[in-house]
């Protein structure tokens, strides 16, 4: 089973991860979510952390290069203070709190995995 420490499939790959995330409920990119990358298999290791900015996506790609290794991953979005920041349902517990999507790359192509969201729905697709 792949762990991320594994070295196979690490050398000069020029695959890359990254996202956004879109409101669906008011039509705009998602600002101040937090995002965690997590790498999967034998072991769950949390690979980088970061907040989306005013356009909904990270500043910089999630994974870029030799770190983006062949494997499964999983990537978190804390949606739930973002949309009582934002007053959709307001008062409510939050249906969706934690959007986790695991899915799998290989570590020399490109993804983009954006997430469309509501306070009660979401789904997402394989960008370029």
């Amino acid at each position: 089973m792949w762990t991320y420490n594994d070295q196979a499939q690490s050398g000069g790959s020029m695959g890359q991860l990254t996202t956004h995330i879109l409101d669906t409920a008011n039509g705009k990119p998602a600002a101040n979510v937090n995002i965690r990358l997590y790498a999967t298999g034998a072991e769950r290791c949390l690979l980088t952390s970061t907040v989306s900015n005013s356009d909904g996506r990270s500043d910089t790609a999630l994974l870029k290069g030799d770190v983006l290794r062949t494997g499964e991953y999983e990537l978190e979005f804390d949606v739930g203070p973002y949309f009582a920041a934002t007053g959709v349902a307001a008062g409510e517990l939050p249906f969706l709190n934690t959007v986790v999507i695991r899915f799998a790359m290989q570590s020399d192509q490109k993804y983009h995995v954006p997430l469309l969201v509501s306070p009660w729905s979401y789904s997402t697709y394989r960008g370029s």
